[in-house]
């Protein structure tokens, strides 16, 4: 059975390509335009893995990491920050909000492929 993915990023162009980038490596994929909504459907049942952008309207990045990490569901869900922000400042809230990895935009599609199946196979 195909790992799900949820990708949640405000940029349809963004969540069109990632999306084409790892259904066409085998994944299922689940988009959702910003954090509010991506909460919305982790909650509707377990995905394998979450892609999320930091900068979105209503719940950015950060905050959507803390809110996944909160339940029970998502305490070891690879979750990885799809972003342009590449400071080591912003690496370092992303970590201590329990993000996984840290991919700048705009992303290499080979690597995005790599990375998701080292975390999830």
């Amino acid at each position: 059975m195909a790992k799900k993915i949820l990708t949640v990023d405000d940029s349809a162009s963004i969540r069109q390509m990632v999306s084409f980038t790892l259904k066409g490596a085998g994944y299922e994929v689940i988009e959702a335009p910003d954090g509010n909504a991506g909460l919305a459907r982790a909650q509707t049942g377990p995905v394998d893995l979450v892609l999320t952008d930091q900068n979105m309207p209503g719940m950015d990045g950060l905050t959507l990491i803390k809110s996944l990490r909160r339940l029970p569901a998502y305490g070891a869900t690879p979750i990885l920050m799809l972003t342009t922000e590449s400071s080591d400042e912003m690496k370092a809230l992303g970590r201590a909000a329990g993000a996984t990895g840290w991919l700048v935009k705009p992303f290499d599609p080979q690597k995005l492929v790599d990375v998701v199946k080292r975390l999830v196979g």
